[in-house]
């Protein structure tokens, strides 16, 4: 049996959703306010989009496998690869950018910021909603009772 796990503080979700869109918000005010052509806005907003899902899809994956839950290694490969793949896309393109460093920095520190708070929200949510026993984690259909 796991432990029921704990109520997150009201001060940490607010921070947390704080954190969430004040970092989206930045980074999709500061690329909508660039010189950059309508292509390479939408190829950072959907950068941003996808690092978000990949790293909430990631940390429930491991979430899940840590409270005995059956998970393919191909799906937390997956997960893995696409936070990776979000990163080094981010990379790529604020280094071929035509930004100054500390618009390149600006959009990197926004980024990451995003990821992390998009894992504490869902995180909160998670335990929230397991602490009020809304859900429970249930055995694996492959695990033996």
């Amino acid at each position: 049996m796991l432990p029921q796990p704990q109520k997150p503080s009201i001060a940490f979700v607010g921070a947390s959703w704080v954190s969430l869109l004040l970092g989206m918000s930045t980074f999709v005010i500061g690329i909508w306010n660039s010189d950059m052509m309508l292509n390479e806005k939408g190829f950072y907003i959907t950068i941003l989009m996808y690092g978000l899902f990949s790293a909430v899809s990631l940390q429930k994956t491991v979430r899940d496998q840590l409270e005995g839950l059956f998970v393919t290694g191909i799906y937390i490969g997956l997960c893995w690869f696409s936070v990776c793949l979000t990163l080094l896309l981010l990379l790529i393109g604020l280094w071929n950018a035509t930004l100054t460093l500390s618009e390149k920095g600006f959009f990197g520190i926004a980024f990451v910021l995003s990821l992390f708070a998009s894992v504490a929200v869902q995180k909160n949510i998670r335990d929230s909603r397991m602490a009020e026993d809304q859900i429970q984690p249930s055995l694996s259909p492959k695990s033996k009772t």
